[in-house]
């Protein structure tokens, strides 16, 4: 089928579900495959949920006239992802980077949506099956979209740009992580900067973190149609300052060339936020948002799913991070903790996944970091820290084996920092 004649069918069942666990009456339900399952031998099913028509590629689980058959369906939902992007005429801010994508997304969504009809990547659909979920959400009673890219190899990044089309966009940061995929940290600045060039190539308005040397080195290389700079240093269009963080961050702002000071606490902990919400600023005052309103936007949002989400139990205070982690994330996060003003401090770090052949030498580098910081108790968690055993902290191999050791810990600050796959919830819930 012409991807034209497939949009005609999405433009009168605009919904689509791609698992039949959560399917929607009257949508179209793609057939994905993955490594252990064939969507096209759900198809079937589908339409007894309730789908009114559903996309396969294998032409022998065709059974009628609500079957549609294409080549690739994977190909399929992203073709219909672009057609449908490109009958769209709003801005689309893209998003991406090692860490702070999802809470700068939702910085920028709460600051948008003050004056705005705004949507937004739901959860972290950020790859090459969710950034054309993402679009196919829009319809046109929306002003404005923002859409998170993740990347994992090389190309990954322009391959979702040319989806999203981003008229708008910034990297937040530059950091070691997915090194299996990216084989290097400049992989890393590679795949990143494909949103700088697809910006550069097309025009679009850049938003760019001008203190950090790594962004700074990679925008070098091209040319933009405009620039909005963001930072700490007073050559910035967007000056921020940190006024504190012990727990909650507030932080300060005001624009190059004005007087005016503008100051904002907010939900977030950690003084390395303050470069998501000083994005999420700029872009505000670029789709001409008035500070006050910025402002709101701002302290109105409260972090979810463990990003920085301060957590206060009957017993313990925690920061609850443990979505995902890398090196330099758990860094930043070690530090934060370091300034919070407490009695009893404990950290309790997970292993981070997917660092390849540095894993070794990156977790080692955290124990010594962790060690010198001076913590009251140290706890390490996952098979990669547990190379590192000695006995001036405490290792344990697996979740379960540290969900006992924790769970007499009282009246302390914690800090819970591991990749999602340490399922750090379940010492959450004995803290």
């Amino acid at each position: 089928m012409q991807i034209e004649s497939l949009y005609n069918i999405y433009k009168q069942y605009p919904f689509i579900s791609t698992d039949t666990r959560s399917i929607k009456e009257n949508s179209i339900f793609f057939a994905l495959k993955g490594a252990n399952f064939n969507g096209n031998a759900f198809a079937s099913q589908a339409l007894e949920q309730g789908a009114a028509y559903v996309v396969v590629d294998e032409e022998e689980f065709i059974q009628g006239e609500k079957y549609i058959l294409v080549d690739d369906v994977l190909k399929a939902l992203q073709d219909l992802a672009l057609f449908h992007r490109k009958q769209l005429q709003i801005p689309v801010v893209g998003i991406t980077g090692t860490n702070g994508k999802t809470t700068s997304k939702e910085l920028v969504y709460s600051v948008l949506s003050q004056q705005f009809r705004t949507y937004a990547t739901q959860g972290n659909l950020n790859n090459h099956i969710g950034v054309p979920l993402t679009l196919l959400s829009i319809d046109d009673s929306y002003e404005i979209a923002i859409v998170e890219m993740g990347a994992n190899h090389v190309g990954e990044i322009e391959f979702l740009s040319n989806i999203a089309l981003p008229t708008h966009g910034f990297i937040t940061n530059v950091g070691k992580a997915h090194l299996e995929g990216f084989g290097s940290f400049d992989g890393v600045k590679k795949t990143k900067g494909e949103l700088y060039d697809f910006i550069s190539k097309t025009g679009g308005t850049l938003f760019l973190q001008a203190d950090n040397e790594h962004l700074v080195g990679m925008v070098a290389q091209c040319s933009f149609a405009k620039v909005v700079k963001y930072g700490f240093s007073e050559t910035n269009e967007i000056i921020g300052r940190l006024i504190t963080a012990n727990p909650y961050l507030s932080i300060g702002w005001r624009q190059l060339g004005s007087s005016e000071n503008f100051e904002v606490t907010t939900n977030l902990t950690g003084s390395y936020n303050t470069e998501n919400i000083l994005a999420a600023i700029a872009v505000g005052l670029e789709f001409g948002i008035n500070p006050q309103k910025i402002k709101e936007g701002i302290s109105s949002y409260v972090p979810k799913n463990n990003r920085s989400q301060i957590t206060k139990t009957s017993r313990n205070m925690i920061v609850a991070d443990f979505y995902n982690a890398n090196a330099s994330s758990m860094s930043a996060a070690l530090d934060n903790m370091e300034v919070l003003t407490a009695e009893h401090k404990v950290v309790i770090l997970g292993d981070m996944f997917e660092l390849g052949n540095e894993s070794f030498e990156e977790h080692k580098n955290l124990i010594a970091k962790a060690k010198n910081l001076g913590f009251e108790r140290l706890i390490f968690v996952g098979k990669e820290f547990f190379k590192h055993k000695d006995i001036s902290a405490e290792f344990y191999e697996t979740t379960e084996e540290a969900k006992a050791a924790v769970a007499s810990i009282n009246d302390s600050f914690i800090l819970l920092k591991a990749s999602r796959g340490m399922a750090f919830e379940k010492l959450l819930e004995v803290l």
